[in-house]
């Protein structure tokens, strides 16, 4: 990872003071413990979505290091340079010096939060919900509403920056058309003091060819003499002043050139950040319906939960006065055969009685056989006699 890294610079120079930062580290040995400073530096630097970017869109370079299903190597790498561009808002101030970043650290269990999408809204009859399930459901939705703020937040962000930056470029072009209004007239302007300019070479070359004549007419007219020198001396003030107003014209003239020139580049900075914050603001708005996609599955394997439940709930109460009736039965039970167990003792005691009967009976039967036994044998003696 820190050979990929290292290409960052070649494609934008700002990766270069961050990659020899790394490169200057002394406590750190190891290439994963540099790239992991390189990617702290660079959410310090607010541009580790940049320098994403730059990767993702290079597929040739990127290709040398992972495999083409990869996700940098997807159409899923854009989404994820746009997540990266939250982190621009958040101020990391992180030490370098003091951490071991040659060895891995902790790293944070995000499956809780994650599932498949074939696993949300299955319908299985003989699925047992339990509130462990539910309870990750819940913590799922919490977290994607979490993130649907952060993003909403974002995106008013872009929106109030990208408000601010239309007014201040329809006031930049207000005051480029207000500067071209007045190059237009200094222009004019200038025009005119060349055309005065030139005049007044004229007038001075006639003024050496008058001075000329009055030389050779000097004996001749001396009054006249003099009122050609006044004249001459006047005109050479003007022509001096005249001057003096020309080179300020000048100098205003390229001046205001110079303010055209960075009001131009100004104005073009700013279209070109208005229209990076536009491409930002599109790809954050697809992450937004993404991410409300997401939440609409978890809202319905939610609800398909909640029915779930609500079913198992039913059956509960439904099993519930099937055992309240079962109780029911079987204290009519008890209360049947406490009365049957007194039968049984009555019976027995009758029983008992009647077996002693029998046996008084079997008694007295016996004692009546011998006696007629006896009698028998009496009459047959009596008969033989």
């Amino acid at each position: 990872l820190w050979d990929l890294l290292q290409n960052v610079e070649k494609f934008d120079h700002a990766a270069s003071d961050i990659t020899a930062t790394v490169r200057d580290l002394t406590t750190v040995k190891t290439a994963a413990g540099r790239a992991r400073a390189w990617v702290r530096l660079a959410l310090m630097q607010k541009k580790l979505a940049d320098y994403l970017k730059i990767l993702v869109d290079n597929k040739d370079l990127i290709a040398e290091f992972y495999e083409p299903e990869a996700l940098i190597c997807s159409e899923e790498g854009v989404l994820l340079t746009g997540l990266l561009v939250s982190l621009n808002i958040v101020d990391c101030n992180l030490c370098l010096k003091e951490e071991d970043l040659d060895n891995q650290e902790g790293v944070i269990d995000l499956s809780y939060y994650l599932r498949r999408k074939e696993d949300i809204g299955r319908d299985d009859n003989n699925e047992v919900v339990e509130e462990k399930d539910i309870n990750t459901v819940i913590d799922q939705k919490n977290y994607i509403e979490e993130m649907n703020r952060n993003l909403a937040a974002n995106v008013t962000n872009l929106q109030a920056r990208i408000e601010s930056l239309t007014n201040t470029n329809a006031l930049m072009r207000e005051d480029l058309a207000i500067n071209k209004k007045k190059i237009g007239t200094l222009q004019h302007e200038n025009n005119s003091l060349n055309m005065e300019v030139e005049k007044q070479l004229n007038m001075a070359n006639l003024s050496r060819v008058m001075k000329s004549e009055v030389e050779k007419y000097n004996d001749l007219d001396p009054k006249k003499e003099n009122e050609i020198e006044d004249k001459l001396s006047d005109e050479k003030i003007a022509k001096s002043e005249l001057e003096k107003e020309l080179h300020l014209e000048i100098q205003m003239k390229a001046e205001m050139e110079m303010a055209m020139k960075l009001l131009e580049k100004d104005v073009h900075e700013k279209q070109d950040t208005i229209i990076s914050l536009r491409s930002q603001l599109e790809d954050i708005k697809s992450i937004n319906l993404e991410m409300y996609t997401k939440l609409a599955e978890c809202e319905k394997s939610l609800t398909y939960k909640s029915d779930i439940i609500q079913k198992l709930e039913m059956k509960t109460v439904a099993m519930a006065d099937t055992l309240q009736q079962l109780d029911q039965k079987f204290v009519d039970t008890e209360k049947s055969f406490s009365g049957s167990k007194t039968q049984n003792a009555d019976l027995r005691s009758r029983v008992v009685e009647s077996e002693t009967k029998i046996v008084e009976l079997e008694s007295d039967i016996k004692i009546e056989r011998q006696w007629r036994e006896r009698l028998q044998e009496a009459s047959i003696g009596d008969k033989e006699t």
